[in-house]
């Protein structure tokens, strides 16, 4: 995998600003901005796994990029589901924790040993919804990937054993695509040096880094698969 090349391929397109400012902008539309975003970042997979000149989409096609980004936000939505439903659980026992009515009626001992339980509780909630959350992280980009490879099929993103075969083929491709995917989200913070617009523009930007090495890793999974010896 070439990292450095998803952080620079984007300020080769001499209309790059132009474009990535086109998708900040989108951002700001509230629920449908950051989907189309998502579908014009995952046009940016589909090329790489094409070996089409890598250039930025333009913005001729909102409809298709909304489209896209739909059935990106169900893959995105699913595979995130597990850690947040464990977090969700854990934010329901601290509101009930924090609920005084609740601990009013109780006496101290009883105070004592259910504060102590809910604590390990959710330690163990805490340690399961951060672990299903990096599972989630590492498996989506495989699965964009599989479905921008399939024509933007939305089933090809919830194929399993084709998803889990391109990580085992790619394991070290795909742990890079998890590694850069925390480094963008480190990085878009950023632009709140340019005021609040500017973190808009760094996200854009970002979803190009994103989507880059989802097709990046796409390729290398399947470039192993062929190298392999057959069964």
């Amino acid at each position: 995998m070439e990292f450095g090349r998803a952080f620079s391929f984007a300020q080769q397109d001499p209309e790059w600003l132009k474009k990535v400012g086109i998708a900040a902008l989108v951002f700001l539309i509230p629920l449908v901005g950051p989907i189309t975003v998502l579908g014009w970042g995952l046009e940016i997979t589909r090329r790489v796994i094409s070996h089409e000149p890598e250039m930025l989409p333009d913005w001729s096609n909102f409809t298709d990029h909304l489209v896209r980004g739909l059935k990106g936000f169900v893959i995105s939505f699913v595979f995130s589901l597990p850690g947040g439903l464990v977090s969700g659980c854990l934010q329901t026992m601290n509101a009930i924790l924090a609920n005084p009515d609740v601990l009013n009626n109780m006496d101290g001992d009883m105070v004592q040993a259910l504060t102590a339980g809910m604590g390990i509780v959710a330690i163990c909630c805490g340690c399961i919804g951060f672990v299903l959350s990096l599972a989630g992280s590492f498996l989506m980009p495989a699965a964009l990937g599989n479905m921008m490879a399939n024509n933007g099929d939305l089933g090809a993103g919830f194929r399993f054993a084709e998803i889990f075969a391109l990580i085992r083929a790619a394991v070290g491709p795909y742990l890079i695509t998890l590694l850069g995917t925390l480094l963008v989200g480190i990085i878009v913070p950023f632009g709140l040096i340019a005021c609040i617009v500017g973190v808009f523009f760094t996200a854009a930007w970002g979803t190009t880094v994103m989507s880059h090495l989802y097709g990046q890793a796409y390729n290398a999974a399947k470039a192993a698969q062929a190298a392999a010896p057959a069964m």
